[in-house]
């Protein structure tokens, strides 16, 4: 017997086809029939149940939709998050349409479907990314059987089907991960080979609190609260380079405690840069993008900081050079011109405005992966090369410009290759499983939730956060030593000062 179903503002036939299989009443183009009443509902789920029962089919021009118009229709029907919105949209237009979009919905098979799942593996693609892609497929047609398009779903795998290797969901390449003075060194890099000090300072807060890279880009000034960090906002790149303001993953709005070095170390950089409101969102942030905005005029080579601290002097007495240099004493004319001539500054380039907020790709491109990995990558026409340096100042002063592999003498070792900026948290976590701090606590410094009767029954006290912050300020300060045994100054103005510190 069928019965309706009370769908918002309307109603919706629903009849048995099988043991454990239903249906939709739908119409001739495959759409689900919407109808003004329950009675109109429940007789014609009662007519299509009949038919079903005399050994009657569905009409069969309601199964020739094809894969291509019914995606579309599925996709402007859903009202997700704009980043959900984005990521189905990629996987249809660029991974589904090209094999499935022709093929009727009724005619997608298992085989098909493995077909089309084998082809992506060999291109090659992650498996992990081909996962995603089958699981938005598997979505998709499971609302086709629901409304009664077709009657099983070939997306569907069985349990225990497919090759035994890497089937446990707790098997899959190995994370890296570093400690944290492997953090502090990569901090230092990131900072030189940007040109100022506001990537040192961001390195470090990912590597101690084990913040999101989104939640990081969209951490707002009126959230750094002394001693605590408030996750209340992210900010996540769309496709169209728009950069959308929205709520943190899982909605994992959380207030995380940090150490007083790193207190120190924000209110300091917040004091240094003054942030101004952004004019795409009217919102002042604790940190601003490392490269010149879209359409704005650029200046590739080194920059006025770059010769500040290859000459062991500050911008202001480089400027002075340059410009009065009269003003300043003859040899550290000599030191600062040697400094200009070594790393091929020039004059006159205008770099423009900096973009409002880092894009992940170029802040892991340009940045984090040659300062984990010594590295640049390759990037068409360009193969991968080493980071050209000038070995003195310790750890050395990136070289920029023409013929800066000819001019170097130096380059970086190796801290943790394949290391990501999401895996700083992936290491803030290990950390903590280091200083035995409870589950509870490190859930909620992480954003996780546990489900569990155990994770109910538990509870964070102040003294578990006053012995998480000892751990780290000990471990940091054990770091900042390690890093002093390998030099007693630094380049980069917030770390030097630490050291002397």
């Amino acid at each position: 017997m069928g019965y309706a179903e009370k769908r918002g503002t309307y109603w919706r036939g629903r009849y048995k086809i099988d043991r454990g299989q239903y249906g939709t009443v739908t119409d001739v183009s495959g759409g689900v029939t919407r109808f003004r009443t329950k009675r109109d509902a429940e007789l014609a789920a009662d007519d299509a149940e009949a038919a079903i029962r005399r050994g009657g089919r569905r009409d069969p021009a309601i199964g020739r939709t094809t894969f291509g118009e019914y995606a579309s229709r599925w996709y402007e029907a859903q009202d997700l998050a704009a980043s959900t919105m984005q990521n189905y949209r990629r996987h249809i237009e660029e991974h589904l349409m090209p094999t499935f979009e022709n093929t009727a919905i009724a005619d997608i098979r298992a085989t098909d479907i493995s077909a089309w799942e084998k082809k992506e593996r060999a291109v090659p693609y992650a498996p992990s990314s081909v996962k995603t892609w089958r699981g938005t497929l598997h979505l998709i047609l499971a609302d086709a059987m629901e409304e009664g398009i077709r009657d099983t779903n070939p997306a569907a795998k069985r349990r225990g089907r497919g090759k035994r290797a890497g089937r446990s969901r707790n098997r899959g390449p190995e994370k890296t991960v570093t400690t944290l003075a492997g953090t502090l060194l990569i901090a230092e890099r990131a900072a030189l080979l940007s040109g100022r000090d506001d990537e040192f300072v961001a390195v470090a807060l990912m590597g101690l609190t084990g913040i999101r890279w989104g939640e990081l880009v969209g951490l707002e000034t009126e959230y750094v609260r002394g001693t605590s960090v408030r996750v209340e906002w992210q900010l996540y790149e769309l496709d169209t380079g728009e950069m959308h303001r929205c709520p943190p993953k899982d909605d994992s709005h959380r207030t995380i405690d940090v150490p007083e070095g790193l207190a120190g170390l924000l209110a300091g950089h917040l004091a240094r840069t003054q942030p101004k409101p952004c004019a795409c969102h009217g919102r002042t942030y604790v940190f601003g993008g490392h490269r010149a905005a879209n359409g704005a005029a650029r200046n590739f080579g080194p920059k006025l900081v770059d010769v500040a601290r290859r000459a062991g002097v500050s911008t202001g007495t480089v400027s002075a050079v340059l410009n009065r240099p009269d003003s300043v004493p003859d040899v550290t004319q000599l030191r600062v011109r040697a400094a200009v001539q070594e790393l091929g500054y020039v004059r006159g380039g205008s770099s423009g405005g900096l973009a409002a907020h880092w894009r992940r790709n170029g802040f892991a491109t340009w940045l984090f992966q040659p300062a984990a990995t010594g590295w640049y990558p390759r990037k068409a026409p360009s193969p991968a090369r080493p980071v050209p340096l000038l070995g003195s100042p310790w750890p050395g002063v990136p070289v920029r410009g023409r013929n800066a592999a000819g001019r170097a003498d130096a380059c970086w070792l190796p801290i943790a290759r394949g290391l990501t900026p999401h895996g700083l948290r992936h290491t803030h976590k290990t950390l903590m499983e280091e200083l035995a701090v409870p589950p509870k606590l490190m859930d909620e410094r992480m954003g996780h939730e546990d489900g569990s009767v155990q994770a109910r029954y538990s509870h964070v006290t102040p003294v578990m956060r006053t012995r998480l912050m000892d751990g780290l300020t000990e471990v940091w300060e054990a770091a900042l030593t390690q890093r002093r045994e390998m030099s007693e100054g630094s380049p980069v103005t917030v770390l030097d000062e630490l050291l002397k510190a």
